[in-house]
């Protein structure tokens, strides 16, 4: 099962607004473990970057303008993605700016059901609890130290562990299924040990055949008599 965890930093908040994708980060998990292959691409906005923006990502302009603009990398990120699973904390962001750029060039849209929520997880998970991807770190024990500003991939990379213990710890059922192996495999050693005992005797002695034949004497008109 591949899944690829992605995240994206812009320049603000609503693609409608005219806002644009200037980093996409992206890590592939292969049966909900990191194989260490990554895609990261800055992005040309063709754009001024607001200083909201800025003070979140530190990714200026004048940095930004010597890369590609989304048409010259969207092949290569579709290539990484392929048909696989998208985890995305707050999915509904990141694959709304997404399909923006896809739909400026005239290409198919990613499918909202393609993309899991960690959000959306991580609240039905821990109600009323924070579900922010710092919070999460913390409640695992995650190290985001090296997270003083918001980074497409170093996100990524901080959500895939987040997100393997979301759904049930790293490298989920692996200790489980061992056990579960060797429960099966003894169990299958063991032989019943039981006493040999002999056979109950069954047949009606004297005191109860008489009885029944008294029984028997009073009916009135048995049918085995007509």
């Amino acid at each position: 099962m591949r899944e690829i965890v992605l995240d994206t930093e812009t320049t603000g908040f609503r693609p409608a607004e005219g806002h644009r994708i200037v980093e996409i980060g992206c890590v592939e998990l292969l049966n909900h473990v990191p194989t260490g292959t990554t895609f990261q691409r800055y992005i040309n906005p063709e754009r001024d970057m607001p200083d909201g923006a800025f003070q979140v990502h530190g990714l200026s302009a004048e940095f930004l303008a010597g890369h590609p603009v989304f048409a010259e990398i969207v092949a290569d990120f579709q290539d990484f993605i392929g048909d696989d699973r998208l985890v995305i904390h707050n999915a509904e962001f990141d694959m709304g700016f997404l399909n923006a750029e896809l739909k400026t060039l005239g290409l198919p849209p990613l499918p909202p059901a393609r993309a899991i929520d960690t959000v959306q997880i991580a609240r039905k998970k821990f109600p009323g609890a924070q579900a922010s991807l710092d919070a999460l770190c913390r409640r695992f024990g995650i190290d985001s130290s090296a997270r003083t500003r918001h980074g497409a991939l170093l996100d990524a990379e901080l959500l895939a562990e987040v997100y393997l213990e979301l759904v049930g710890g790293r490298q989920p059922g692996f200790g489980l299924d061992r056990r579960s192996e060797a429960a099966i495999a003894a169990a299958a050693r063991v032989t019943a040990d039981r006493p040999v005992r002999a056979p109950r005797p069954h047949a009606a002695g004297a005191d109860e055949l008489a009885a029944h034949q008294a029984l028997v004497d009073r009916l009135k008109n048995p049918i085995w008599k007509v």
